[in-house]
């Protein structure tokens, strides 16, 4: 029966005959592959660093629903259940990433987090909390896409004492009430927080735009944008930005006077840089209104108040920075030569590094198709690799 609530002891140290995978990360890629792993008929063990499976999840903010829908969010061997509606709320999400670990009795540790990991021979050292020193014949490192909140570090930080807080921290808008509240970061957290803020009461709703995003609809006549998602990756970028533009034009108004131009660049291009279309949950509409209103980026803090970058000086009562988070795979990999110069894996999914074989990476992409459907189709591909790689044959789960 996997242990999803509660620390437990580490197991002893296996043998060289039985090596477990090492699934680093119990969320849901890393639950994910330990389910395909074992499915291959291999053993996987999954190390969580909290006392939870799901632990970023249980972070989130209130509001917050999967812009993917249920049908295509579920992680292989288990639907999510009809009851959870089209959208799965944060809750429900938390439910079911609890309820996929005990159905499939995965193998899992928690409160040991993975500082280090090396190559030593055909095996992989895990160097982790309490001085303990593991062995597996494989690592997947499903540590995910949001680990550590960043702040950026803005001239006068330091120095501010009125209230500046990630969005990680952020729950819901009752703090905020009848407050001036400015939101750094039209990404789809930035957006819906501010969003939330509104619909709660808050007093004055601002929101720091740098570049401005490409907005699609969640869903258009019961079309989910993420069905569109799934149909154009495999495509040509320029022939995707080049039908994305009228499509655009058609379902979202120009907000060029309220502060939010469309954007100059191709949508698919901007997707390959990494920023991904922003999911209207209700932000059009409150931009069009007024109820969220556009300002420029933060330059910095001076005598109390956000400098911006168009020379404005502002005062909010709180400064909520929806500004992203590091991967913060250095410390563990680095120094293996399996980064790009922004930090990110080289490779993810089935494929492993030619000088790192058996080290995996998954859930460290942004796909415009839906983080859930690709973290299953990636535990497949880890599962079928790693099978292969040890000459084994699927068994029966």
């Amino acid at each position: 029966m996997a242990d999803s609530t509660a620390s437990s002891p580490l197991r002893p140290v296996p043998s060289q005959e039985d090596r477990p995978v090492y699934v680093i990360g119990g969320g849901p890629g890393g639950l994910a592959a330990a389910y395909a792993l074992r499915a291959q008929g291999v053993r996987a063990v999954v190390l969580e660093k909290s006392d939870r499976v799901g632990a970023s999840w249980r972070r989130h903010y209130d509001r917050l629903h999967l812009h993917t829908t249920r049908r295509l969010s579920a992680l292989p061997g288990l639907a999510m259940p009809r009851a959870f509606g089209r959208w799965v709320s944060r809750d429900n999400v938390v439910r079911y990433l609890e309820k996929y670990a005990e159905h499939h009795q995965l193998e899992i540790v928690t409160g040991v987090e993975v500082s280090r990991i090396e190559r030593t021979g055909d095996s992989w050292l895990l160097h982790a909390t309490g001085g303990r020193e593991l062995t597996g014949s494989a690592v997947v490192v499903a540590t995910g896409h949001n680990h550590t909140p960043r702040v950026p570090d803005w001239p006068g930080r330091d120095a501010y004492s009125g209230e500046l807080l990630h969005a990680g921290d952020y729950r819901d808008p009752a703090p905020y009430a009848g407050r001036d509240v400015l939101v750094v970061g039209v990404g789809n957290t930035g957006a819906e927080i501010a969003v939330d803020l509104v619909d709660g009461g808050a007093g004055r709703v601002r929101l720091a735009v740098r570049t401005a995003p490409h907005i699609v609809r969640r869903s258009t006549a019961g079309w989910a944008a993420q069905f569109t998602g799934i149909l154009v990756r495999r495509l040509p970028v320029r022939l995707v930005d080049t039908l994305a533009g009228p499509m655009a034009k058609v379902s979202v108004p120009d907000l060029s006077a309220q502060g939010l131009p469309r954007p100059g660049t191709g949508l698919y291009s901007r997707v390959k840089e990494g920023s991904i279309p922003v999911q209207d949950v209700g932000l059009i509409d409150a931009v069009r209104k007024g109820r969220v209103e556009v300002v420029a980026a933060v330059e910095g803090f001076e005598e109390g108040k956000v400098v911006l970058t168009d020379g404005t000086r502002i005062g909010p009562d709180a400064v909520i920075a929806a500004t992203g988070y590091e991967r913060a795979l250095e410390g563990m990999v680095g120094h293996l030569g399996v980064l790009d110069e922004r930090g990110r894996p080289v490779v993810h999914g089935g494929r492993t590094p030619e000088n790192a074989p058996g080290l995996y990476f998954t859930g460290f992409t942004n796909p415009i198709s839906g983080m859930f459907r690709e973290l299953a189709l990636d535990a497949q591909k880890i599962a079928k690799a790693v099978a292969r790689a040890a000459g084994r044959t699927r068994t029966k789960d």
